[in-house]
Parts: structure tokens; C-alpha cells; sequence
């Protein structure tokens, strides 16, 4: 969000729609970039873009303010950093005068996987343009007649625009998901910096993309939508292919990291999260290796991946939304074993940060600090443990791991259970 002083654009803490379940990951994503988090709206279910917009422009508007919003997905990467901040500057300046502004891609390929956008012909690099319309995503002779003819531009999907323009759009256009998102709004509960509307009227709220609830229909409406040309090394990392693209590779074009070994391999991309990955003789091959699930797809193909998550969701397979490390403000775990009598976590602690006091009846625990040091709570006693150093807790004690402190040691980690 960004407030408009009489000279410069004052920035504010970035406010994150996101699932209940990806709070502590955004939360911790962050803090290791060093950016403060503002507040986090949090979805109990998936919705798509307009209510989670509308949410945002929602809490904006408490106390009669109307910033700027700045609208954009996560899942995306530029490489040019300056040129991206100057077209977003545009954007707001032009946003505060009323307008919906856009960011489009310069295209610099016939690209099928993009919707486009068709502005007025004519304008110099760097002017705002006006948009014409709105056109989805085409085959390839079209997209390269698109090229060809010039005034055509990638729609990435990303918004700049006052939080009152915004509602006003949507009370426009779709008058159903701006009273339903309202009602949600209107039954929400905090918790630190968490908001959670109300689950049983978020529910309700039908879903559907910014795009189509109102953006697309605001050219030759009342409504001024305008866009700035964007050329700053733009990607959508939606897919796999595309997380290839933006990465630096060696010599034969592999992109890896982790712990990957390869011969005789060009153009592969490889990350190996918890054990070692092996590439022989192949080419354009995508290999995606975590404790849950390993993925090996054509890179030609990567878009595909949605047909086996469909899979996933058709057999119920628990892949699809349990995961061995779990987020948690404190930190994470990672269920490395487990079997009748017993369960083996490796914990996380960030920081200065600690769990909360835990007690057990039927079970105990063993304790062993694996990398860094540990203060812990044990019973009465508190003790600091370093590396190879453990602790016993047997059922029925109080006890609570937790960074000390005083110590600069940076990370925590124990087998627990």
C-alpha cells in the first residue's frame, strides 16, 4: 500500500492475503528478506482474486483513509529492479488521480500461457497508455499476430489503484462479491497481526478473478483504466519451465541446487531438498525432490502438473494438503519418522524465539540438540545445551525448548518425540 505525501510515495508495511495454512511460511518468508509484515488477511477457503482484493481494500479503508494499492501476485520474478520500481511509481502517481493503472509486459515472444492487453498505438516508451481491451489467452498464430501489429501487451496480473476505486468497480460490476466479502469483513477476529473474516459468510462469497469481476470490463465504462508498459526482465513463475528460465545455469544449460550430481545432461532444472539427485543422459528433464512427493516431468510439459494435482484431489491422496514440515511462529518441524510407539521430529527454533510450555500424561521425551544451542525448560529446571547434548522428559513434566536469549547462536534444532 503507498500513501501519497505532496512530493514523494510514502510506502507502508505490506499487508499479504494468504490461506490459513501459509501464514507462518509468509510470515517467516519476510523476515528472512527483512520486511516488516503489516497484517495478514487470512482465507479460510479458497475464493480467488476479487474477494481477496476486496479484503484488502477493505482493511484499507478503516479510518477513513484511501491509499494506493499496489496489487500484486507472489509467484513472479524481475530482473531489473530499477526499471520495475519506475513503471510501478508511474502506476501510483497516475493510480492517485483516480485511474485503474495496470503494469503490462512488454511481450517479447508469442507467448499462448498470457491474456493480453490492447492499448492505444502511438504512445512513446514510458507514457501511460489507454486501454481498449482485454483479450485471453490465443493460439499462436494469433499471439504472433498480436506481435506483428504492435499495441499488445502481457497481462501479468498485476494492479495499481485507490482502495475506493476498487470497491466502487466492484459495487459496479459485481455487486454480490462486494456485499458478501462486506459481510465477512464485518464478522472478522484478530489475533496479533492475523485477521480471519468470518468463515461461514466467506464461504458464500462467490469466486471469481479480479480480471473478470470488473478490470475487463472497465474500458469504454465510467471508469478511467490505464497501463504502464513494464520491461523489467518479467516472469510468471507459475510453472516450473518458467522458474528454469529466470535461474542462472552452467554451461549446458542445468539449472540445480541442492545436492544434485549430473553427466552428460543439458537443460535440466533439479532441486534436490533432502537427499542427493542424480541426473545420466538426459535432457529437458524437471526433477523436484521434497520429503512429501518427487516430480519428474519434460520441462515441455511442466503447465501439466496441474492434471496430476487433479488426480491428487480425485483419490483424496493426503499429498495434497498435509506436508512433513509445518510451519509455526517460532519456526518449524519436519516429521522425519514415525511408527506405533514413537515419532521423530526435527524442530527449528528461530532466534530469540521459543515454544510454549508442553506437557505430556501417557507419553515422554528425549530432547537432543543437533545444531546450535538450546535453553530448556525441564520440570523446575532450565538448562542450556549445545550440540550432541540432550534431555530426558518423562510423562506428566512441563517442558519447553527455546533459543536463550542472550546467545547468538542463530538456529535451534532438536529430534523431538
Amino acid at each position: 500500500m503507498a500513501g501519497l505525501g505532496n512530493t514523494d510515495i510514502q510506502v507502508t508495511a505490506p499487508l499479504i492475503v494468504t490461506g490459513e495454512d501459509h501464514r507462518f511460511l509468509a510470515s517467516e518468508q519476510l523476515r528472512e528478506i527483512g520486511i516488516e509484515l503489516g497484517s495478514a488477511l487470512l482465507e479460510p477457503v479458497r475464493r480467488n482474486t476479487a474477494p481477496a482484493l476486496t479484503l484488502a481494500a477493505l482493511a484499507s479503508v478503516e479510518g477513513g483513509k484511501d491509499p494506493v494499492l499496489v496489487v500484486t501476485p507472489a509467484d513472479q520474478a524481475v530482473t531489473d529492479q530499477a526499471a520495475f520500481t519506475e513503471a510501478t511509481q508511474k502506476a501510483i502517481q497516475e493510480a492517485a488521480r483516480g485511474s485503474i493503472v495496470i503494469l503490462g509486459v512488454t511481450p517479447d515472444r508469442p507467448e499462448t500461457g498470457y491474456g493480453y492487453i490492447q492499448c492505444n498505438r502511438g504512445g512513446s516508451a514510458g507514457k501511460v497508455l489507454t486501454v481498449q481491451r482485454f483479450v485471453e489467452k490465443s493460439d499462436v498464430a494469433t499471439a504472433q499476430a498480436y506481435l506483428a501489429e504492435g499495441g499488445y501487451f502481457w497481462n501479468a496480473g498485476m494492479f495499481v489503484l485507490r482502495a475506493s476505486v476498487w470497491l466502487n468497480a466492484l459495487a459496479e460490476f459485481r455487486p454480490d462479491i462486494l456485499g458478501a466479502t462486506k459481510a465477512a469483513w464485518s464478522k472478522r477476529s484478530a489475533e496479533a497481526q492475523f485477521v480471519r473474516p468470518g468463515k461461514s459468510e466467506f464461504v458464500a462469497i462467490p469466486s471469481e478473478s479480479v480480471d473478470y469481476a470488473a478490470i475487463e470490463q472497465c474500458p469504454g465504462s465510467k471508469f478511467r483504466i490505464k497501463m504502464v508498459p513494464l520491461n523489467a526482465g518479467w516472469s510468471d513463475l507459475g510453472a516450473w519451465d518458467a522458474v528454469w528460465n529466470v535461474l542462472s545455469k552452467d554451461y549446458q544449460g542445468n539449472a540445480h541446487w541442492g545436492d544434485v550430481l549430473a553427466t552428460d545432461s543439458q537443460n535440466t532444472l533439479a532441486d534436490a531438498t533432502s537427499r542427493l539427485v542424480s541426473l545420466v543422459g538426459v535432457r529437458d528433464l524437471i526433477v523436484v525432490e521434497t520429503p512429501d512427493a518427487v516430480l519428474v516431468a519434460d520441462k515441455n510439459c511442466s503447465q501439466d502438473v496441474k492434471h496430476i494435482v487433479a488426480q491428487l484431489q480425485t483419490t483424496n491422496r493426503e499429498e495434497r494438503t498435509l506436508h512433513r514440515k509445518v510451519h509455526r511462529p517460532w519456526g518449524r518441524y519436519d516429521c522425519i519418522d514415525e511408527g506405533g510407539r514413537f515419532k521423530v521430529k526435527r524442530i527449528q527454533v528461530q532466534p530469540k524465539a521459543s515454544l510454549g510450555l508442553q506437557k505430556h500424561h501417557h507419553r515422554a521425551e528425549h530432547w537432543i540438540v543437533v545444531m546450535g544451542t538450546a535453553e530448556i525448560t525441564n520440570g523446575g529446571k532450565v538448562l542450556t545445551l549445545t550440540e550432541n547434548q540432550s534431555t530426558y522428559i518423562p510423562p506428566g513434566r512441563g517442558a519447553s525448548p527455546g533459543q536463550p536469549r542472550h546467545h547468538s547462536t542463530r538456529n535451534h534444532r532438536g529430534a523431538v518425540r
